[in-house]
């Protein structure tokens, strides 16, 4: 890291000394003074490229070196213009500025296309277009997207962004012990997906250094792939759903999943804990799905039958509510069902 700011305080007094020998504005010191300013600037805009690909770099290039011919086409068609005009002069400044800028805003913009699968892509026969599938930081720590791959229900290419890699790697280094090991955890789920068979999975080093949040990013790489972003953040979807952005949430898949339940079944549950509302009991599923028991408080601890009453769909799934079997009236009515296990996707 050193000989980078020996390199750039060197470059700064080249271009310093370079000033005070030519004298661009007259006077030895504002010489100086300008030339020392002008390094400073191609030093401050140096580092500013640094987060930026290269893909991105050779796109500004190229469009710039794009834009800047066209400029001097045009400028060589209109020989016959009268060039002592104001006028002309000035069409003839604004073409070579605006083309030249718009070409090396857009090439920048669109510098993925250089990135060499992208190239190589345009010279292949047509066939089915690559589905790319971005995953999140939360998912990926979530875990249960490992097993999703692993049946085979998530296809396409799965994209792991580096800036997710950054933040998963920041979360893993972190001081507090929970955070630390939740970060860890999704390294060692990131390694389970890249062995399993028949997975493609892309680590992808477009970034936007523009955008700071994460998952702003992750809505930009989405757009700029046409891909899907899977998470499990109920802010990102609906955020990446207002942008028009696909997202695959594992959570509404995992609710999806769940045992449908309809009122006059029979389930055998283990009251937890106490409700809310008076007298109450809570009970989970296998699938975490929560039981609330009418007059059940005094039955925590224990494995009671109770009959469903009614089921409650909510933004964070499903609550199902019911009473006791003998207070529900004659058995017969009740149609048994058999106690359903656990989905694979975990609650």
């Amino acid at each position: 890291m050193a000989w980078f700011i020996l390199a750039r305080v060197g470059f700064i007094a080249a271009v310093a000394y370079s000033a005070h020998q030519l004298r661009p504005l007259g006077s030895d010191l504002s010489s100086l003074l300008f030339g020392t300013a002008i390094g400073a600037l191609i030093v401050v805009f140096e580092m500013r490229l640094r987060d930026t690909s290269v893909t991105h770099l050779l796109g500004a290039l190229l469009g710039g070196a794009i834009g800047l011919g066209l400029a001097r086409t045009i400028g060589a068609a209109l020989y016959w213009a009268n060039l002592g005009s104001g006028r002309v002069e000035f069409l003839h400044s604004v073409v070579l500025l605006t083309l030249p800028y718009l070409g090396m805003v857009i090439g920048g913009r669109r510098g993925e296309w250089l990135d060499p699968a992208r190239l190589v892509s345009l010279f292949r026969a047509a066939g089915p277009q690559r589905r790319y599938r971005i995953l999140d930081t939360s998912v990926i720590i979530d875990g249960r997207v490992a097993d999703i791959c692993e049946t085979g229900f998530l296809d396409g290419t799965l994209v792991i962004p580096q800036f997710v890699l950054k933040e998963l790697q920041i979360v893993a280094d972190s001081s507090d012990s929970a955070r630390r090991n939740r970060g860890r955890r999704g390294l060692d789920i990131l390694q389970k997906i890249q062995k399993m068979s028949g997975v493609d999975v892309m680590i992808s080093d477009v970034d936007f250094p523009d955008v700071r949040e994460v998952d702003l990013k992750l809505i930009e790489l989405a757009r700029s792939l046409q891909g899907r972003i899977v998470t499990n953040d109920f802010n990102l979807n609906k955020v990446a759903q207002l942008r028009g952005v696909e997202v695959l949430n594992i959570n509404e898949l995992a609710n999806a999943l769940k045992p449908v339940v309809l009122p006059g079944e029979m389930m055998n549950v283990f009251v937890l804990k106490e409700g809310k509302e008076y007298n109450q009991g809570v009970a989970y599923l296998d699938d975490g799905t929560m039981v609330v028991v009418d007059n059940a408080r005094r039955l925590i601890g224990k494995t009671v039958d109770i009959v469903v009453t009614s089921v409650l769909q909510t933004t964070a799934g499903k609550m199902i509510f019911g009473r006791l079997l003998d207070a529900a009236g004659p058995a017969q009515t009740v149609q048994p069902v058999q106690p359903v296990q656990a989905a694979s996707l975990g609650s």
